[in-house]
């Protein structure tokens, strides 16, 4: 069973930040110093846990009345088990709760049929970040949706 929910303490989000170097630096071969952006600090962490062990992570950023969902990663292990998917859930829930009217991220455009199925929306033109497509997406959470 996976546990999608906020960190719980500096253990987890030390397996988050390790998690996240594995998909993006090893995996994506993004360099050290585009991923680690100094904004880790301010940022609400999400993380699910399966058998005690971090196997996916996101974060979230407030600005101004929107909430920024980024540096979303799923172990190797766990990919195509619904876990970005449960992330994604957590993440509206979260965005709800803070009041904020929606959601932007930047998508890895191999990534868009996750997050169009999510109710996310695409615009704008394709742009390259750490050498790797993107497209920007974004959710609006309207009063009837609370």
């Amino acid at each position: 069973m996976i546990e999608v929910r906020p960190i719980a303490g500096d253990d987890e989000l030390q397996a988050a930040m390790a998690l996240r170097h594995d998909v993006f630096v090893v995996e994506q071969r993004v360099p050290l110093e585009e991923e680690y952006d100094g904004r880790d600090a301010e940022a609400e962490h999400l993380v699910a846990v399966r058998d005690g062990a971090v196997v996916g992570t996101c974060r979230l950023l407030r600005e101004g009345d929107l909430l920024r969902l980024g540096r979303m990663a799923v172990a190797r292990e766990a990919r195509r088990q619904g876990v970005a998917s449960r992330l994604l859930e957590e993440a509206e829930r979260a965005a709800r709760d803070a009041g904020t009217r929606g959601i932007t991220l930047h998508a890895q455009v191999d990534a868009l049929p996750l997050y169009e199925q999510a109710g996310y929306t695409a615009y704008g033109e394709r742009f390259l970040d750490a050498g790797i497509e993107h497209l920007a997406m974004d959710k609006p959470l309207a009063a009837a949706d609370a």
